[in-house]
């Protein structure tokens, strides 16, 4: 399945279809370019037509079981959170995203791994906290939109992504991995990934409790 931001690394012609590859919901064509529908109550992501995705950027479609996949990057430079929140919500690995997860009713944790998408045992009272001092990354929406955060030398970046630049990402630590320390090709690769990021990401001001 062709996700995430593999679109801006390998482009292609807008428009023109991509041997093989259908919607996953009416099995029509689709481009390089195709969005993305979750199915909430399997975790699937879904490669869709535009005439699927638009269908479900509506509001109640389907009962709520699919939903659209927006288009919206924003970028944190300044998030505020601490080291002893890091070592509280049990990250072993420098990156990690969050996401409210319907189904379960509440907020989960992922990191990427050699393994695939991993889950953390989040502490909730401890995501809350930090929830709280970044308001302006609250508004995240539930199954389809996660916070991404990344812990760098001077401190902690957060990019509010589209779920499916999630698992892109997890898809590149699992392809690229090598040994122990992941090996350079790995962490130029991750690094190239939070610049397109970056680059694609509008800057927001977060407030500090």
């Amino acid at each position: 399945m062709s996700t995430g931001l593999r679109r801006f690394r390998e482009p292609r012609p807008a428009g023109v279809p991509v041997a093989g590859e259908r919607c996953e919901l009416c099995a029509e064509p689709i481009d390089a370019g195709h969005r993305h529908v979750v199915n909430v109550e399997s975790r699937a992501l879904m490669c869709a037509c535009r005439g699927c995705y638009l269908l479900f950027t509506v509001p109640g479609a389907a009962m709520g079981r699919y939903l659209a996949v927006p288009d919206r990057y924003l970028y944190a430079p300044r998030f505020a959170m601490s080291v002893a929140d890091w070592d509280e919500l049990q990250i072993p690995v420098r990156m990690a995203f969050f996401f409210h997860n319907s189904a379960l009713g509440r907020t989960v944790a992922f990191y990427p791994s050699p393994g695939g998408a991993t889950e953390s045992q989040l502490s909730l009272p401890t995501w809350e906290r930090i929830m709280a001092a970044n308001p302006a990354l609250a508004d995240a929406a539930p199954d389809v939109e996660a916070l991404l955060v990344d812990r760098r030398p001077g401190g902690f970046v957060c990019h509010l992504v589209p779920i499916d630049a999630c698992y892109e990402l997890v898809g590149l630590v699992r392809t690229t991995w090598k040994g122990f320390d992941g090996g350079q090709e790995a962490w130029q690769a991750i690094d190239a990934f939070f610049g397109e990021l970056r680059a694609r990401s509008r800057e927001v001001g977060t407030e500090h409790g």
